[in-house]
């Protein structure tokens, strides 16, 4: 692992506390930059949203599809957590919370705002990230590869219709131009700029300049994710600061959902007998978020100081060191797995990551 890898909770912290800081002291700036908006969208936050996403689209294989066949049944876990159950209980979970036990603490308004960020955390499965989750079970990275291929490609499809679905349900008037915008703008088109590029650089098919060019981005990448948080946590620093119970508030759900879920990933992984390998990478595939896409649709949809976007802010802060708590207890039940293995032999993906 690199630098950013190894101390990942560490730089996202900072950036965390540098746009508080700079967010409180200059929020003049961070209107200014809010304001830069063509068509519902931020055009700072997209650019650096695009700078971010684009290396991690270069880096996925999409030939690997035609491998899905080989393990289903990791591949089955996945898709099933990812599109059958997470976006719903995430909803159920925000309106229990936001209709229900923390009614007296939010207005109602509010609370709709809080929960259709929550949805749009649901709905967005994690597509970068896995691979440094991926690395730190030691999964099978290759596997992960299809995983991930798989779900983007879904993605595209599946996005759209089921946030607009959850979000008609909780009430909420879904702008169906915006967000079919938001989809094309943060996972199409990064879509098809990686498949392009990877087959320009790749054409000899030995990977040597494909994985010079990924090196050579991957600094630019880390740079847009860390902007990215510094700029999201100053737009929100003063409403951070005047009601960090907000935070608090958002936080509880959200744990209790990504823990949830993890468990429920976990023990269906055991009870399917897959090798931990295969196990701990799905399930860190269906218990984190593709924050990035969540943010600037939730940005677009309702505006960048709406409890929307905040509450997909609160995802970012809550992600990383919940993740690394679930890595940490994957690693440690490693042998729970002992003897489990599947029924097909070794992963044939090609080698490249």
């Amino acid at each position: 692992m690199g630098i950013f890898e190894r101390y990942l909770s560490l730089w996202v912290g900072l950036c965390i506390l540098a746009g508080l800081i700079l967010g409180n002291m200059a929020p003049e700036v961070f209107q200014q930059i809010a304001g830069m908006e063509i068509a519902h969208v931020n055009l700072p936050v997209a650019v650096f949203i695009w700078v971010m996403i684009y290396p991690m689209m270069v880096q996925v294989d999409f030939s690997s599809i035609k491998h899905v066949g080989e393990k289903p049944k990791g591949l089955a876990l996945t898709l099933v957590v990812n599109w059958l159950i997470k976006p719903f209980t995430m909803a159920a979970l925000g309106w229990l919370f936001f209709r229900v036990l923390f009614a007296d603490l939010v207005d109602p308004q509010t609370a709709s705002e809080y929960i259709a960020g929550m949805i749009l955390l649901g709905v967005a499965p994690c597509t970068a990230m896995v691979f440094v989750w991926s690395q730190l079970t030691r999964g099978d990275a290759n596997y992960t590869l299809v995983q991930v291929s798989v779900n983007d490609v879904i993605m595209i499809f599946a996005f759209a219709p089921i946030a607009a679905l959850l979000l008609g349900v909780s009430d909420i008037t879904v702008p169906w131009d915006t967000l079919i915008l938001s989809v094309v703008l943060y996972v199409l088109l990064p879509l098809i700029a990686g498949i392009l590029t990877r087959r320009a650089l790749d054409k000899a098919n030995d990977h040597s300049r494909l994985e010079n060019f990924l090196q050579r981005v991957k600094p630019i990448s880390v740079g847009g994710l860390l902007a990215t948080v510094v700029l999201l946590f100053g737009f929100q620093a003063e409403t951070i600061l005047a009601n960090p119970l907000a935070i608090l508030l958002i936080a509880i759900p959200l744990l209790i959902q990504t823990y949830g879920i993890f468990a429920f990933s976990y023990v269906a992984a055991h009870k399917m007998k897959l090798p931990h390998n295969i196990a701990a990478p799905a399930c860190m595939i269906g218990t984190s978020n593709f924050f990035e896409l969540a943010v600037a649709v939730a940005i677009s949809l309702f505006g960048l100081h709406s409890g929307a976007a905040l509450a997909t802010v609160v995802g970012v802060l809550v992600e990383v060191p919940v993740m690394l708590s679930l890595v940490a207890i994957a690693n440690r039940t490693r042998h729970w797995f002992d003897g489990n293995t599947d029924q097909t032999t070794e992963t044939k993906v090609g080698e490249n990551v």
